[in-house]
């Protein structure tokens, strides 16, 4: 009996070994698709969602606006370019924007009814989850960067007003004097809708002011997504809100899931238009959780919520959104929505009407 049961332990030996081996080939391909994968990148970036109308825009302001988004763009891009992080590209692509007059957001903010501009932000990192937002702050130069350290510096996720105004001080973040945020044809259009009485919607098609460069345009909100070559997503978003708002009101853009949300599982998502339907439909996460549980594609997934889910609420808008492969989406159900995106090829798109 001993040749036997010699022979079937040799037996069960050498199957164990070529066992190891298999798993061990599948482990290294599993490895080498993973490496594979690594080293893509991509950006993309909205500035807001309205009635843009090639008829109602200038040769002059159009190539402003496609002026603007590229340089945005290009500041994002070359830092993905030399390996540097998703959250990075997002700030300060973001600050560009900011900075601009173009766009409201920073800079370019409307007004609330008592003539003041009250700005709000958010960031999210896709590896982590982790998020920061801040909400109606006054002297805060580029609110993203506030946002941001409310995810970095503070074990909370949201600050608003003066606690925010304060943390930022505290951070030593750059602030200005309120008029810094002044701009004439905002006050215009504050004065327009008074007059109207009625509270205008920057985004919204219905009541929409009258800007004075672009008839029945909507400035708006701006946002930015991007993947770096670690294959972590990030996505951040700025605002200045509403024209004519009152009562301190916050509108998607710095509600996490609504306006911003990141998730390296599935998809980044930066959302504009009209906030009251973003926050009720939770449109960002919406568009993550039809991925991760639906088993949607990011075209599909962010097709039906801004198709069909958003306008069955009454709500109009867009969204950027990237996935983890670097799949782009710029979807809106508007006229026109700012948008341009970059990726690791260098080919670059800019947008502004509805194609």
């Amino acid at each position: 009996m001993r040749n036997p049961i010699l022979c079937i332990f040799a037996f069960l030996l050498c199957f164990s070994c070529v066992e190891k081996k298999v798993e061990t080939v599948v482990d290294s391909n599993e490895k080498k698709v993973e490496q594979d994968s690594l080293g893509n990148f991509g950006i993309v970036i909205h500035g807001g969602a309205g009635t843009i109308l090639k008829k109602n825009m200038s040769d002059s302001l159009e190539a402003a606006y496609k002026t603007k988004l590229k340089e945005a763009m290009k500041t994002g891009y070359e830092i993905l370019k030399n390996g540097g992080s998703s959250i990075d590209a997002v700030e300060k692509t973001i600050n560009i924007l900011e900075d601009s007059p173009l766009f409201n957001s920073g800079k370019g903010a409307v007004f609330t009814n008592e003539g003041k501009n009250e700005l709000d932000a958010s960031i999210m990192d896709g590896k982590t989850l982790n998020a920061g937002a801040v909400a109606g702050v006054t002297t805060v130069k580029n609110p993203i960067d506030l946002a941001r350290a409310v995810m970095e510096k503070s074990d909370h996720v949201m600050f608003a007003r003066e606690g925010a105004e304060v943390f930022a001080k505290e951070q030593g973040l750059e602030l200005v004097d309120p008029s810094y945020f002044y701009t004439e044809n905002r006050m215009k259009a504050l004065k327009r809708a008074q007059e109207r009485e009625k509270v205008e919607l920057d985004h919204d098609d219905k009541t929409a002011f009258y800007d004075p460069f672009i008839k029945d345009e909507k400035f708006g909100t701006v946002g930015c997504v991007a993947l770096d070559k670690n294959g972590n997503l990030a996505a951040g978003t700025s605002t200045g809100g509403m024209t004519n708002k009152r009562w301190g009101r916050v509108g998607d853009s710095p509600i996490i899931g609504a306006g911003t949300y990141a998730n390296n599982k599935t998809c980044a998502v930066s959302s504009t238009g009209w906030g009251e339907y973003f926050i009720r439909g939770v449109v960002a996460y919406d568009i993550s959780a039809m991925m991760e549980y639906g088993g949607k594609s990011l075209s599909e997934a962010a097709v039906t919520v801004i198709q069909k889910k958003l306008p069955e609420l009454g709500g109009s808008g867009g969204i950027i959104a990237m996935d983890n492969k670097g799949n782009v989406a710029m979807e809106f159900n508007t006229a026109g929505m700012y948008r341009a995106t970059m990726n690791s090829e260098g080919e670059l798109y800019i947008g502004i009407y509805g194609e």
